[in-house]
């Protein structure tokens, strides 16, 4: 079994807003382990992105606040950390890529500056010669190209999967153990998407991270991760390794985030389902399950009763009420009924 690196259990984040408390994740667990990638999945407003905020201590106090929850680095728990604390903790021994490298580095500093201020802080590297060498060195490896010209140039002066390579060299500028990264392919095209996942792959081989990758596109998903949690209205609905949420899919709202998947196995003529409605308000969130307005499978239960995570597989949980022994309805019977959708889910009874 890999080594825990970091355990998150029950966190609870929220939102003070004109319109009222937003309660953007309800109770949140998962582990990353060492050299493991872990892929976070769901649609825009999730709470994807917050989760991974609060646990780099990033959300803003006010309007945001953590309610619950412990997230523990190697044993330590680091939520209450103070500011001073948890800066020491941010780009030492957990990195971040964001999600917009357009607007997240300084217009206004060269890149080799903001490289070698990490390392500043960090690990007491002044501006001089070996700063500026090592700032280099990191350019270099994310493939870079004339890097020693490269590091005194601007970022408007780099293009967008260049800007995307220099917030990596930024992040992992101290071999942090964690690397986090929030869509890191937004915005690029095909090719580039590819290029940069392939550098993080083998980033995270050179340096035995952990990589957490926030996303909402189950093919990067399929390419990158060892193990994924799908987050749906700020909780996490299913969870456990690659091959069974891509290919065993057991809650209906990952089947249907698949069959809204285009698919070269299917060709053309299939068309893609969306999945009709919108999700719950975070302002008053259902007592039961939070799909329950969408789920074509929904029954009694469901609107007045939060399913608990049930065992469907090794290592493999499911947070839907069809897999409790005492459902009449099971979900292997609705995917009977349309097998050109579902063909590739392996439903265990």
């Amino acid at each position: 079994m890999a080594e825990v690196v970091l355990e998150v259990q029950d966190l609870k984040v929220e939102f003070d807003t004109y319109g009222g408390v937003i309660k953007a994740v309800r109770g949140v667990s998962f582990n990353a382990y060492k050299g493991k990638t872990l892929a976070i999945v769901g649609e825009s407003g999730c709470g994807k992105s917050v989760s991974v905020q609060a646990v780099m201590g990033l959300i803003p106090v006010p309007p945001g606040r953590v309610t619950s929850g412990i997230v523990k680095l190697r044993g330590n728990n680091i939520l209450g950390l103070s500011h001073s604390e948890m800066n020491k903790v941010r780009g030492k021994e957990i990195g971040m890529i964001f999600q917009d490298p357009m607007t997240s580095l300084n217009p206004t500093m060269t890149v080799g500056k903001q490289i070698t201020e990490t390392l500043s802080v960090h690990e007491g590297i002044g501006r001089g010669r070996e700063a500026k060498k090592r700032a280099i060195d990191l350019l270099e490896k994310v493939h870079i190209p004339e890097a020693a010209n490269r590091v005194r140039h601007y970022p408007f002066q780099f293009s967008g999967g260049m800007r995307q390579r220099v917030m990596i060299a930024m992040a992992i500028a101290c071999k942090p153990s964690i690397l986090i990264a929030d869509e890191p392919t937004t915005a690029l095209d095909v090719t580039i998407q590819a290029q940069i996942l392939h550098l993080l792959k083998d980033l995270q081989r050179e340096n035995e991270m952990s990589l957490i990758l926030i996303t909402h596109d189950l093919g990067v998903v399929a390419q990158m991760a060892d193990e994924v949690n799908v987050m749906y209205a700020g909780r996490i609905i299913e969870f456990g390794p690659v091959d069974d949420i891509y290919y065993r899919s057991q809650h209906p709202y990952t089947i249907g985030l698949r069959a809204a998947m285009p698919s070269s196995e299917e060709g053309a003529k299939r068309k893609l389902q969306p999945i009709e409605g919108s999700p719950p308000d975070l302002f008053h969130p259902p007592i039961g399950c939070g799909y329950f307005d969408r789920c074509p499978y929904a029954m009694k239960i469901c609107e007045s009763n939060e399913p608990e995570p049930f065992l469907v597989g090794n290592n493999h949980y499911s947070r839907c009420w069809l897999h409790h022994q005492r459902s009449q309805t099971k979900l292997a019977d609705f995917i009977k009924q349309d097998t050109k959708i579902y063909k590739n889910n392996e439903i265990m009874s």
